[in-house]
């Protein structure tokens, strides 16, 4: 299994065994990471899964859709690094992914 280091928003960093084909939101929401919200269910219509991928890690997680942009335009704090963690599909290549999950998400 994947394992991905998520900081939460007071620094603690929670490590969170992921299945293969679930999403980072998924694999976070199942883990009860703080700060990740995930109103929508992973459907793209909000931005409350919003994280921010490592640098090391930008390549492997893949650009953002236009949807994805659009959604995060109602995000919190947006960087180039800014994600919605339910675009982002586990695969065994992910596995040591590190994200980091903003102060708050909107």
């Amino acid at each position: 299994m994947p394992k991905i280091t998520f900081t939460e928003p007071d620094g603690t960093e929670k490590i969170v065994d992921a299945e293969i084909g679930q999403t980072v939101m998924e694999a976070a929401v199942k883990a009860g990471v703080v700060g990740i919200e995930a109103e929508c269910g992973g459907a793209c219509a909000c931005a409350t899964c919003h994280v921010y991928v490592d640098e090391d890690w930008r390549k492997a997680t893949g650009e953002p859709s236009e949807m994805e942009e659009d959604m995060l335009d109602f995000a919190f704090d947006i960087r180039p690094n800014s994600r919605l963690s339910c675009q982002i599909k586990v695969t065994a290549e992910l596995d040591g992914l590190s994200v980091k999950v903003p102060e708050k998400q909107f």
